[in-house]
């Protein structure tokens, strides 16, 4: 944790989710009290058809929505493409860009994460970035090497810390219920935190939100939001039931 830094705890919902997952969200808004109010934000990242519905039942609730990636374009001839400003019009406040799966499967460069983070700041959206090495950069022990280049390439100028917030995801862990040790977090963390000190400027690097994410659970949620520098979690599978979300959320209550 971060001192003075309020944490956020994000539900990426990935590829799933169908109508009947708007009875999760409501139950994770139900369970988002007061007493969690106080301590975090907390958001969930839903497929892009449930945006505007979660958000309009969430009204009052203090659960925020976001989308999973956007366009860098405001708008044009980008079939099947979804724009920062359709996710702002949809009730969305965030929006993830650079995800591991999309890095990968889409082929996105640093430069294109950097162009949506941009579209992010432009539609008036946080922009989560995403960064993490594979296991073979792990091996490697080119771990902070990967992670600074990617910061470095996928931060627009000019952000600070309520237009962004860095998501340290190995891409090794995510879904494959393996973590890092809390010492490896920290290093990595601490890293992104002195990095982002240098890109933002110092005051706004030490206010900006950094997650961590990958396979995390309620069993290992206490020890990893209690590591330095992580002001949170990105949370992928376990976000999708609100009984296993808010075991995550619920180490916020002490």
């Amino acid at each position: 944790m971060t001192p003075g830094v309020r944490p956020l705890v994000a539900g990426n919902w990935k590829m799933n989710g169908m109508r009947g997952s708007l009875h999760e969200a409501s139950a994770i808004a139900g369970q988002y009290d007061w007493s969690l109010r106080r301590a975090i934000d907390l958001l969930i990242c839903p497929p892009a058809t449930l945006i505007a519905p979660i958000s309009r039942q969430s009204i009052g609730s203090g659960l925020l929505t976001g989308g999973q990636d956007c366009h860098a374009a405001a708008s044009g001839a980008h079939t099947g493409d979804l724009s920062a400003e359709m996710i702002a019009d949809a009730g969305g406040s965030f929006v993830i860009v650079g995800h591991s799966e999309r890095r990968a499967d889409h082929k996105e460069t640093d430069a294109m994460v950097r162009a949506k983070a941009e579209a992010a700041r432009r539609a008036r959206l946080v922009a989560i970035v995403c960064v993490g090495e594979t296991q073979a950069e792990r091996e490697a022990g080119k771990t902070l090497a990967v992670v600074r280049k990617q910061l470095k390439g996928s931060i627009p100028e000019g952000m600070n810390a309520a237009t962004l917030v860095v998501a340290y995801e190995p891409v090794w862990a995510i879904g494959s219920g393996l973590t890092p040790t809390a010492a490896d977090v920290a290093e990595v963390h601490a890293a992104i935190r002195a990095d982002l000190k240098k890109l933002v400027g110092k005051e706004e690097g030490a206010k900006v939100r950094i997650l961590y994410g990958g396979s995390v659970k309620p069993s290992n949620a206490a020890e990893l939001m209690a590591v330095e520098n992580v002001d949170g979690a990105l949370v992928g599978g376990a976000s999708l039931k609100a009984a296993d979300f808010m075991g995550i959320v619920a180490v916020y209550r002490k």
